[in-house]
C-alpha cells in the first residue's frame, strides 16, 4: 500500500493523514433519520449512491480506531485503509430495521479488517525491519518454490551472500514455514486454542459512541461535585480541596495547625465533608 490516502467513491488522493482527516470532518453527519433512509434505499432498491453517502459520512470514526493499533509498527495510513474497507463491508451488511446507528454497528468490522491486515504483515514487521532482513525474505520466498528445509551449508551460504546471521536466516525460515492462525476459528477454543480476535484488541476503546457516553458522562459528574462542594461550608470545602482537589495534598497536621485543633479533629471533619459530599451527589443525580 501507498501512504497517499483515497476518500472512497471520490478518488481523491490525499498525501497526509492530517489533511485526510480535515478533508472527512468536513463530510456533513448524517442524523439518525437520514442515515436509516439511505440504509433502506441502499438495501431495497441497491442504491450505490447511497451507500456511498453512508461510508463517505462515518469515514470520520475510522481513524481514531486503527490509531489504536499504531504499536504494531505499521502506518497509520495503511491501518486508516484497511478500516475503510471493513467500513464499506459493514455498510454492505447494515439493517436499518435493527434501529442502531450504522457506526456502532460498523465498529466489529472495521477492527477486523484491521486484524486481518496486522496478521497478515506481522512477520514482515517482526524480522524485517533492516533491508537486508527485507531482502532476505523475498529470497527466502523464492527458494521455498524448489527448497524445503535448508540444510547447515545452504543457511551459512545465504547468510554470508546477505550478510546476515545464520541464526536469523534460520528465525525467518521458521516464520515463512509457520501457518497464519484464523482471525476466527470458531469454536477451537475447546481444542485448547484460541482466535486472535480474542486477544488481539486496540490499545484503547475507539468506539465512538463510548468516547461521546464517556465524555458526557465525566461533564456531568464534575458539575454535580461542583454543586455539591458549593453546599458544603466554608472549612469543610477547604478540607476536601486541600486533602484531595489539590496538586499537593495537605495532611492532617497541616489542616490541624491551620484550624487550631487537633488532627483527629480534622480526619472527624474530612468523614462528616465527604459523607455530605456523597448525599448531595445522589440528591443530585435523582
Amino acid at each position: 500500500m501507498s501512504n497517499a490516502l483515497a476518500l472512497p467513491g471520490i478518488g481523491t488522493s490525499i498525501s497526509s493523514v492530517s489533511d485526510y482527516l480535515a478533508a472527512v470532518n468536513q463530510i456533513p453527519v448524517l442524523s439518525a433519520e437520514e442515515e436509516r433512509a439511505l440504509a433502506t434505499r441502499y438495501r431495497e432498491e441497491d442504491d450505490i449512491e447511497a451507500a456511498r453517502q453512508l461510508v463517505l459520512s462515518n469515514l470520520r470514526h475510522v481513524v481514531p480506531i486503527a490509531r489504536g493499533y499504531l504499536g504494531y509498527g505499521l502506518p497509520l495510513a495503511d491501518l486508516v485503509q484497511e478500516g475503510n474497507i471493513g467500513l464499506m463491508k459493514a455498510v454492505k451488511r447494515y439493517d436499518p430495521s435493527l434501529r442502531v446507528r450504522l457506526i456502532s454497528f460498523a465498529v466489529h468490522w472495521i477492527r477486523a479488517e484491521i486484524h486481518e491486515f496486522v496478521l497478515r504483515n506481522w512477520r514482515i514487521v517482526k524480522i524485517a525491519t533492516t533491508k537486508a532482513q527485507r531482502k532476505l525474505f523475498f529470497n527466502l520466498r523464492k527458494a521455498r518454490k524448489h527448497l524445503s528445509w535448508l540444510n547447515q551449508k545452504e543457511a551459512e551460504t545465504i547468510a554470508e551472500d546477505l550478510g546476515v546471521k545464520v541464526e536469523t536466516v534460520r528465525e525467518m525460515e521458521q516464520r515463512l514455514n509457520g501457518q497464519d492462525m484464523a482471525f476466527d476459528v470458531g469454536s477451537s477454543e475447546e481444542e485448547g486454542q484460541f482466535a486472535p480476535v480474542q486477544y488481539l484488541a486496540g490499545e484503547a476503546d475507539a468506539d465512538p459512541a463510548r468516547q461521546l457516553e464517556d465524555s458526557e458522562w465525566r461533564l456531568l459528574t464534575q458539575e454535580r461535585l461542583r454543586q455539591a462542594l458549593s453546599r458544603l461550608d466554608e472549612r469543610s470545602r477547604d478540607i476536601l480541596a486541600s486533602r484531595w482537589l489539590g496538586e499537593k495534598k495537605a495532611t492532617l497536621h497541616e489542616l490541624a495547625d491551620r484550624y487550631g485543633v487537633s488532627a483527629e479533629r480534622i480526619r472527624q471533619l474530612e468523614k462528616s465533608a465527604i459523607l455530605k459530599l456523597k448525599e448531595r451527589m445522589v440528591e443530585g443525580a435523582a
